[in-house]
């Protein structure tokens, strides 16, 4: 698929979860930045969207601060969620994340807004809770909820397939150099080299048995994007 293409389905997976969201019961709101961390994760198409938004809109340096961040303790994923999933249906030793001791405040906030916030991507919208996470001291997300994160984390690393995840410092700092987005623009971004690890297409959902009558209408909506 053409990367003009994805950028059109991102944008419209994006509409379909923020409907979704819409519907839920949530305490998040403006100033809420407990979940605003450095383990933050994307895709490298998510970040593209996020850099060519921002740079057609006169803005780019949003994201200047991130290039000289090298050494700031941040998440950095061993495992995509496709690849998670293939290895759970064929009951295959699953590698465990170290998310220990990294949870500083996000680059991007500022007086505790997000400063991209229009152009966030998933790993940040999916970040729903019930609760106040600052007072209950976690997110309190249904089951429900989660199955159908899990869903579109999925299917948005199905879309950039042949690109990379990793932690949005990383992702952004690439995507903010010629180099990078050369690279992933002529599809040969080398995901290893930059600290990012490789995405995986969709093979298998992971849906619990008793959310699959109830999830089915968002994934029909999924399916009309033609993914």
């Amino acid at each position: 698929m053409a990367l003009a293409k994805k950028l059109e389905a991102l944008n419209r997976v994006y509409k379909i979860y923020d409907g979704y969201s819409t519907t839920l019961n949530l305490a998040c709101k403006a100033k809420c930045d407990h979940c605003c961390t450095t383990n933050v994760t994307l895709t490298t198409l998510e970040g593209y969207k996020i850099f060519y938004e921002l740079l057609a809109a006169g803005k780019q340096g949003i994201i200047d601060g991130l290039k000289g961040i090298k050494d700031r303790p941040r998440f950095q994923p061993r495992l995509t969620t496709n690849r998670m999933a293939e290895l759970c249906a064929a009951d295959a030793k699953v590698p465990q994340e170290d998310t220990t001791g990294q949870w500083q405040d996000c680059s991007l906030l500022d007086d505790s807004l997000c400063t991209i916030y229009d152009l966030r991507p998933f790993g940040c919208r999916c970040f729903v809770s019930q609760k106040n996470c600052g007072q209950a001291g976690y997110a309190d997300i249904d089951d429900f909820t989660a199955s159908v994160n899990t869903v579109f984390l999925q299917v948005i690393e199905h879309l950039d397939a042949k690109g990379c995840s990793g932690n949005l410092i990383d992702v952004l700092r690439l995507m903010a150099s010629d180099d990078g987005r050369r690279g992933y623009q002529r599809g040969e971004l080398n995901c290893e080299e930059n600290g990012l690890i490789v995405n995986w297409e969709l093979k298998v959902l992971m849906i619990p048995p008793e959310h699959r009558e109830r999830i089915e209408p968002i994934l029909q909506q999924l399916r009309n994007i033609n993914l």
